[in-house]
């Protein structure tokens, strides 16, 4: 199949933006009359610092980062800040934080995070297989808890958060899945961190952006490499930072401005949930798995009720170049992830999808 005839819907790593991809093409023998590509050029040259810091500042205008805040830019992977923020805010084994267990990788960031101190569940949906978000008023939290930490959007079970928590102890979210699809008022958290496969750039970068208060507690135990004092002091840079990712990211964020910066992704991205949503809400073969009040409009998972039915979806749909519809494989079901780069045009082919496919096999 030519791009042209494929709408991606993976949950990451996700579709980026032609635009971003059509200019790496052709800079990617040669960058701004360097002579080099941007993955073979030092780290330390002047033409990568000038990369690195546009891309810092266009970050910074996106989300509105205050000056009280440093964006760093890690690897590792999301999972690696599921350490890397006990270590850093904890202070102690005996330091308290409380978690939102709301799906999949909040799951795994708590059992981490008990690796290093006192860590309780302020909220949990796992009882009720993560169909919705807890409440302001159902969170339980605990008085003198060092941070508070939840996952914004949930992409292995369609949920997604639709109000900022209100606690004492500093704001901890995991933003890997929605950041730049909306505005977000980022001096709220104490840190917000994204990998960039879903929204932002290829595989490799970490998004971290913290207030700078928060540094300088890391207990004795932390790596050098997760400590976040050290990561600010040398500007994400004590050792070879993923070049091309961030790169790739100053890219998409310029495809993003485009669009009307985050205001306009947040228009966009209702317009698009929208169309699914509604085709799902009117359906006597689809069900969705998230609660209305609680689902995401990046992550829409549904099933048909039978598992070989839910697989001839998604290899009937793979055959008409939607791809990537299948859901995770500890869940199944089928997911259609509708991050900022995939096109209206494949919205609306999978909304035609769905349509044909209900009439074919409703009975």
């Amino acid at each position: 199949m030519k791009r042209e005839e494929v709408f991606n819907f993976s949950a990451g790593p996700s579709v980026l933006p032609r635009e971003a991809l059509e200019r790496a093409a052709a800079e990617i023998l040669n960058y701004n009359g360097s002579g080099m590509s941007v993955m073979e050029m030092s780290h330390r040259s002047a033409f990568f610092q000038e990369i690195f810091d546009a891309t810092k500042a266009k970050l910074k205008a996106a989300l509105n980062v205050p000056d009280t805040h440093e964006i760093l830019f890690l690897q590792g992977g999301a999972s690696t800040q599921f350490s890397m923020i006990p270590l850093n805010l904890l202070e102690s084994a005996e330091g308290i934080a409380d978690y939102a267990v709301t799906g999949n990788f909040a799951r795994i960031a708590m059992k981490e995070a008990k690796k290093y101190g006192d860590i309780r569940i302020a909220a949990s949906s796992e009882a009720d297989n993560f169909t919705y978000i807890p409440a302001q008023e159902e969170l339980q939290l605990t008085p003198g808890a060092k941070y508070f930490y939840y996952c914004a959007n949930n992409t292995i079970y369609g949920t997604e958060w639709s109000y900022v928590p209100e606690t004492e102890a500093p704001l901890v979210c995991d933003m890997s899945s929605d950041i730049l699809s909306r505005p977000v008022d980022v001096s709220k958290y104490g840190i917000v961190y994204a990998g960039a496969q879903k929204n932002m750039a290829p595989a490799g970068v970490t998004v971290v952006i913290i207030d700078k208060s928060l540094a300088g507690r890391e207990m004795p135990i932390t790596p050098l490499m997760l400590s976040y004092k050290t990561m600010i002091e040398k500007d994400s840079m004590y050792n070879t930072p993923p070049c091309w990712c961030i790169y790739m990211l100053g890219l998409t964020l310029d495809w993003l401005e485009k669009q009307g910066g985050v205001a306009g992704m947040e228009a966009i991205k209702h317009e698009k949930a929208k169309m699914i949503y509604d085709i799902l809400d009117n359906s006597r073969l689809y069900k969705p798995h998230a609660r209305v009040d609680s689902r995401s409009e990046m992550n829409i998972t549904f099933r048909t009720g039978d598992a070989d039915l839910d697989a001839q979806f998604a290899k009937e749909a793979q055959a008409r170049g939607l791809m990537n519809l299948k859901g995770h494989r500890s869940v199944g079901g089928i997911r259609a992830s509708l991050y900022n780069a995939q096109p209206m045009e494949g919205v609306k082919a999978l909304a035609d999808y769905m349509k044909e496919f209900e009439v074919k096999h409703h009975v």
